[in-house]
């Protein structure tokens, strides 16, 4: 990285706003192939259960409390170690990788926590197939929530990282999606927050 793009990264410690994502079900971290992270001991709860407590601290870890990052990720990389196809816990899991840059000054540390996590979002986003369209996840498509999250981290990334035209196509890919009306009202409005910051 050039002394030039270091300075950028430095300026634009703005990465305290990644994963601000979506509020509803703002969910799953994992790390299948990316750097280890606290093993958590997976529990008797159903999945579904262990999804809304990961939701729940990942939100957390996303509205600014920096203790809750690892924990979110932790829960995350459980819940994508016994299910490693499903796309939605692996961009979370990549949002929750990203977000790590907050926990750190050292500059190569931020570079690498949000490399990690921006290339397991585009493998999220590679593994959509069209049955993600219709799998329901609390009531909203895997493909949709997939989609925002990635478009709410890469909107999120200081210029340096190339990534807002994709994150801004991602948006509009949800704004016009037939199966967006059918969501769940806190996703609805998740999705329009985020066409209002980009907008402003």
């Amino acid at each position: 990285m050039s002394r030039r793009h270091l300075f950028l990264f430095l300026a634009a410690i703005k990465l305290g706003v990644l994963g601000a994502m979506t509020a509803p079900a703002a969910s799953a971290l994992s790390t299948d192939g990316m750097p280890a992270s606290p093993r958590v001991v997976a529990t008797a709860a159903t999945p579904a259960t262990d999804f809304d407590q990961a939701a729940a601290t990942f939100g957390r870890a996303r509205d600014g409390d920096h203790a809750a990052i690892a924990p979110a990720l932790a829960q995350f990389t459980a819940l994508l170690q016994a299910q490693p196809d499903d796309p939605l816990l692996r961009v979370y899991a990549g949002a929750a990788t990203a977000m790590q840059a907050r926990t750190t000054w050292m500059p190569w540390k931020k570079m690498g926590h949000a490399e990690d996590g921006l290339a397991m979002i585009d493998q999220a986003l590679a593994r959509l197939t069209p049955a993600h369209a219709t799998e329901l996840r609390r009531g909203v498509p895997v493909a949709l929530e997939t989609r925002l999250t990635a478009a709410g981290t890469f909107l999120a990334l200081p210029a340096m990282f190339h990534r807002g035209e994709r994150g801004r196509r991602l948006l509009e890919q949800v704004q016009h999606d037939p199966a967006l009306a059918a969501t769940p009202a806190a996703f609805r409005e998740a999705v329009q927050r985020l066409a209002a910051k980009e907008a402003a």
